[in-house]
């Protein structure tokens, strides 16, 4: 009832924007922004703002577009690197030199709050808005990845989530014929209100062959081009600026609709306009839709536009300025167009049978000026806008929560290990965050395209090949969020090093990540710490992994006031380079009589374990046990003996621990093992701890002699654990099952609760 009446108030204000009428205080309240940002508004117009240029500055300064909030810690990640060509913060993605005159460019982004109260559209939308960040750059995407994160499973919400968001990703990234390559999806209670979407997407281009988010040159022409503009989206990015609430289903119009083959004509005309060098600048129409692109390209050109706001194509009638200037509609581009090719860049669009149209023209004052049928409505500075010129920024306060203390002080010893640990494996196989996501998977196409290498080759990151050369991207999303709740320090480097070991793994060589933060709300003291802490621990670890930060998204506000804020989920995605395609590695045990080995080191330890949280209950623990320079030491041996032919397949231990790392290596062939444990340590830690820092490979018996040699004149640790078998699955001389059977139930989990 409360949202309703804002509703009323806020409508009576836009209505009064007719007669001219000023806001107040209370209409910027109800449009999220501060008193004092209130007051800094007055300061920078020298006047009270009508309701069209309140509604221009609660949309740039919500914290999902200037990051007021965050951009203080986000400065502190290291963005320097040898191939980068677009830093964090430069364009609309991140842009990564691979050599040959070839450039990636990618990017990830969160769509939380839309899918939480539309799944379908709000996981549709996330992809396509993702994708239009790699292609107004220039660069055409040729791979997706996604990351999500549902609750109980069990639950009808959570399957209604699921169902909606799987079927949003599949159905848009199908039609819109880029493949999805790879991702995570993981559950828990602390989303069954707020789920985490966040969509990946990576592009190839030619070095030179870019363009820019900017807009400069008095008298250019201004075009928007694509889709027509609708009311969905408006008010998006300020929603996703705040929590989650039973009233929330009041804010739907905020959720974006997407439409994957118009995106498909758009993508084709942006890619060929681009080729006729008359473009100035163009960028996506994304959060906070014309208003975002108009200021953040004049800012960016140190330019000012006019914009004449009724010639832009319009699907719904009698739209108010302030809709139009921030509506989120899908599918949309703004271009600035050298004075005199007009001509050009229209013949381009008409060909795709897309809108072209003017809308106005760049001035030298870097102001934006809207006109609507001849009558000025709003008049706002541009730099003042934006992330780094006027958008606030803001040093909030953080303090350690108690938990953590608590956590420190876990001891293994409190927990009995189990009598029959062959209980335990069943139970990790049959768990939804450790068995197959072929549910998900196979409503997604990963073979559209002809470039993806590892729909059929298993292996821990995915690849694709970048066609004409001999090299292949390898690209990997992670993040085990229970290690970062647990220890958001520790847990984030965690996940830099999942994700740079999963490249190894495959093959390649880690280049760099981009990021996408899902936090609580940061004006919780505890909630800040969380965030701080995960940016300390990105930072070493991307430092020590030579990863500059290329850009992402910070997602707040993950949270409900019934359930609280979700566990720290820092996303990683991590791009990486194979040089040569002969060196892909898979994951998948080759043949019987093939020697196990493990490289790093056993350790007594099922901290923050899968094991301990489902089979044991307890989730008052540490991150796992980690060692950054160990782990580090440990990707360059794994370098070597991929180099060097010396072994048939290496996986990584993660998730379910070395148990499930060996069951997942055994069933693509119906292989098996057989084992012998380390007794030094507990065999529950050794089998089910998921302590990092190692990689299961196996070695044909005559290169075991090279093998051994190898990592012996290294600073890592290793143990030879056994052979491969035909089928059944030993440790210590006791069956635990079999390949065949364990695969029956690995693989039909998620579809037994969710349904075909």
């Amino acid at each position: 009832m409360k949202r309703f009446f804002i509703f009323l108030r806020v409508l009576s204000n836009a209505n009064a924007l007719e007669n001219n009428q000023l806001t107040t205080l209370e209409t910027a309240k109800d449009l999220g922004l501060l008193p004092e940002e209130f007051e800094r508004i007055k300061e920078i117009l020298g006047r009270i703002p009508n309701f069209t240029e309140l509604s221009i500055f609660s949309v740039m300064w919500s914290e999902h577009c200037s990051y007021k909030n965050s951009i203080v810690w986000l400065k502190t990640l290291p963005k320097d690197g040898p191939h980068m060509l677009a830093k964090a913060g430069e364009e609309n993605a991140g842009m990564v030199d691979l050599g040959d005159g070839i450039a990636c460019v990618f990017k990830i982004e969160s769509h939380n709050h839309p899918s939480a109260l539309e799944p379908y559209q709000g996981a549709a939308t996330g992809v396509g808005g993702i994708n239009r960040d790699i292609f107004t750059m220039g660069a055409r995407p040729i791979a997706q990845l996604n990351s999500l994160r549902f609750g109980d499973i069990h639950l009808d919400k959570t399957k209604w989530l699921i169902k909606g968001v799987v079927k949003g990703i599949g159905n848009y990234g199908n039609a819109f014929g880029i493949p999805t390559v790879g991702g995570e999806v993981a559950f828990d209670e602390c989303y069954n209100v707020n789920p985490l979407v966040n969509a990946m997407s990576a592009g190839i281009v030619k070095v030179g062959e870019t363009v820019s988010a900017t807009s400069y040159g008095a008298g250019n022409p201004v075009f928007i081009v694509g889709s027509a503009t609708g009311k969905d989206g408006i008010h998006g990015a300020a929603f996703a600026s705040k929590d989650i609430t039973e009233d929330s289903v009041n804010d739907l119009p905020s959720v974006q609709v997407g439409d994957p083959f118009q995106e498909k004509l758009l993508l084709e005309a942006s890619l060929e306009v681009i080729q006729t060098g008359a473009l100035v600048g163009m960028q996506d129409m994304g959060a906070a839709g014309i208003i975002c692109s108009n200021s953040e390209m004049s800012a960016k050109g140190e330019s000012g536009m006019r914009i004449d706001l009724e010639k832009v194509p319009m699907r719904q009638e009698n739209m108010k300025p302030f809709e139009i200037l921030l509506s989120e509609s899908q599918e949309r581009m703004l271009i600035v167009v050298e004075k005199g090719r007009e001509a050009d860049v229209k013949k381009v669009f008409d060909k795709w049978d897309l809108n072209c149209v003017q809308i106005g023209e760049v001035t030298d004052d870097k102001m934006l000026t809207y006109y609507m049928n001849g009558e000025l409505v709003a008049q706002v500075p541009a730099d003042d806008l934006v992330l780094g010129g006027g958008a606030p920024v803001y040093y909030r306060e953080y303090s350690e929560p108690a938990y953590f203390k608590e956590n420190q002080a876990f001891s293994i010893d409190s927990v009995p290990e189990p009598a029959d640990l062959r209980e335990v494996a069943q139970h990790l196989i049959s768990h939804p965050n450790i068995a197959s996501k072929r549910w998900v998977t196979e409503q997604y196409d990963s073979m559209v395209g002809t470039a993806t290498l590892t729909t059929n080759k298993p292996s821990d990151a995915a690849l694709t090949s970048v066609k004409g050369t001999r090299k292949a991207l390898a690209l990997t999303i992670d993040c085990n969020s229970r290690y970062v709740y647990a220890d958001p320090r520790k847990g984030t480097a965690i996940a830099v090093a999942e994700a740079a070991r999963n490249i190894t793994c495959a093959g390649g060589e880690p280049s760099a990540i981009t990021n996408c933060l899902n936090f609580g709300n940061p004006y919780v003291p505890e909630v800040y710490w969380q965030f701080v802490s995960a940016i300390k621990g990105m930072s070493e670890a991307c430092i020590k992994f030579a990863t500059p930060v290329t850009g992402g998204n910070v997602s707040f506000y993950n949270q409900s006031s019934d359930e609280g804020p979700v566990f720290p989920t820092p996303a990683i995605g991590m791009l990486g380079v194979v040089e040569d395609i002969d060196n892909h590695m898979t994951l998948d045990f080759k043949q019987d009589g093939d020697l196990i080995y493990l490289i790093g080191e056993s350790v007594n330890d099922i901290a923050s374990s899968q094991y301990l949280a489902s089979f044991h209950g307890i989730t008052r623990c540490p991150a796992p046990y980690f060692d950054l320079d160990k782990e580090y030491d440990m990707h360059q041996v794994i370098k070597v003996l991929i180099s060097e032919k010396l072994i048939e397949s290496a996986h990584d231990v993660a998730d379910g621990g070395l148990y499930i790392t060996l069951l997942e290596s055994a069933m693509p062939r119906a292989l098996g093992f057989d084992i012998v444990s380390d007794d030094s340590v507990r065999k529950d830690a050794f089998l089910f701890g998921e302590a990092q820092g190692r990689v299961v490979v196996s070695v044909k018996p005559e290169n075991e002699g090279a093998l051994a040699e190898l990592l012996a004149t290294s600073n890592t640790e290793f143990s030879m654990l056994g052979t491969v078998t035909r089928g059944g699955l030993m440790i210590d001389g006791e069956l635990y099952s079999t390949s065949a059977q364990s695969k029956q139930v690995y693989d039909n989990v998620l579809h037994t609760i969710l349904g075909e």
